[in-house]
């Protein structure tokens, strides 16, 4: 019995491993290899618009401060106390030309034009009283003198000496009076204050500041445009004689004021004399004709100097160009087109002018054809690509409605 279970004990553990073992080898023997299903290659879906030969005219756009055209420094023209000020004359108010902005103390320059008047009569008596002891002497020495007179014998020399002294005294008369002009001070122009320096009770001296003006009839905006901007608008050029290349081009002004988009028009009137040596620029003045006056919609606040402005300056009219999203540009002149077996072709294109958002293109593209707007990361050309149309284009059909006026 222990020989059998001994050799029970020995055999079962030997038929297990050898049952498994074959068992395994049946099974992967009998195992297949899946065959792998064959790889689709789907070409990339890009976004296509169809060219479409346009007329547009082009804007430049720019950005400035709002200044005042004429802007001065009211400055006293006699000394004095100051014994009247209009209301206007406060920081912000309004005034026209002529008005009465303050008064100085005119007792002392009364007092001027009384002195030269009585100055005035003395020389007159001096004057005549000479001449008539010269009409006196002539007389007697036609009746007794021999040989040739003296001038002082005719007095002469006195007759001189008092005219003299009559016309520095009408010269006193005209200086007290023109003095006593001055001490009321009118606006030179219609206007606004920007500052005031006095008020009521202050002396001031000749030649002190009392107040900074500018006028509200004009106001101006002085524009930086980039030398690259110019071929898309027709500035006035001044020359040496006087005249001007052109007339300048309207222009349109925006500013945001209380949370509101508004817009004022105007026109370039001039450029400065010289090229902005920092930036290279041309700066070109806009003009806005009367800015603090009401407009139709009573909402739209006036042009206010210091105001912060965008610009949109009118520019020339171009024709058969493509507006394309600069999206579409690849490098700096190539752009992928798609043909009838939607396949790309990479295409060098004549730029006339990269926008903001987009690009105008002058020559390289035809009329009709797809031009691929989608970004490809391994674009090869003559790659197949599945297309989804966009329409015309930025613009559209609206931008060819906006040809040429």
């Amino acid at each position: 019995m222990k020989r059998i279970r001994l050799a029970l004990m020995i055999a079962l553990p030997i038929l297990v491993l050898g049952g498994a073992t074959f068992a395994t080898l049946e099974l992967i023997r009998s195992f297949e290899t899946p065959e792998a299903p064959p790889r689709e290659v789907r070409p990339p879906l890009v976004e296509a618009i169809t060219a479409r030969l346009e007329t547009l005219r082009l804007t430049v756009e720019a950005e400035g401060t709002v200044a005042p055209r004429t802007e001065s420094q009211l400055v006293a023209e006699v000394s004095g106390r100051i014994v009247e000020v209009s209301p206007s004359l406060a920081v912000g108010g309004f005034f026209s030309a002529g008005d009465v902005l303050l008064r100085t103390e005119q007792r002392e320059y009364e007092l001027a034009i009384a002195r030269a008047k009585a100055e005035i009569e003395q020389s007159k008596l001096r004057l005549a009283t000479e001449e008539e002891t010269a009409l006196v002497a002539r007389e007697e020495w036609a009746e007794l003198g021999q040989g040739e007179p003296s001038r002082l014998l005719f007095r002469e020399p006195q007759i001189a000496e008092a005219k003299a002294s009559l016309a520095a005294a009408q010269a006193a008369l005209k200086q007290a009076e023109y003095d006593l002009a001055r001490t009321v001070v009118k606006a030179p122009f219609a206007g606004r204050v920007r500052s005031k320096q006095v008020d009521v009770g202050q002396f001031v001296q000749r030649g002190m500041r009392v107040a900074t003006l500018y006028s509200v009839d004009i106001a101006e905006v002085r524009l930086p445009i980039p030398n690259a901007e110019l071929e898309f608008c027709k500035l006035p050029l001044a020359y040496r004689d006087g005249s001007a290349e052109s007339d300048g081009p309207a222009v349109r002004l925006t500013a945001r004021f209380a949370g509101r988009d508004h817009t004022w028009t105007g026109r370039i009137v001039r450029t400065e004399g010289e090229i902005d040596p920092r930036t290279r620029m041309v700066n070109a003045i806009a003009q806005v004709q009367d800015p603090y006056g009401r407009d139709r919609s009573a909402d739209r606040p006036p042009l206010a100097i210091g105001m912060f402005v965008h610009a949109a300056i009118e520019g020339i009219v171009v024709r058969d160009v493509v507006k394309a999203p600069r999206s579409a540009l690849r490098g700096d002149n190539t752009v992928y087109v798609i043909d009838s077996a939607n396949r790309l072709a990479f295409r060098e294109v004549d730029i006339l002018r990269l926008e903001r958002e987009s690009v105008l293109v002058r020559g390289g593209v035809e009329e009709g054809e797809r031009i691929c707007i989608s970004p490809l990361e391994a674009a090869v050309n003559g790659m197949q690509v599945m297309v989804t149309e966009n329409g015309a284009g930025p613009g559209g059909s609206e931008a060819a409605t906006r040809g040429a006026t």
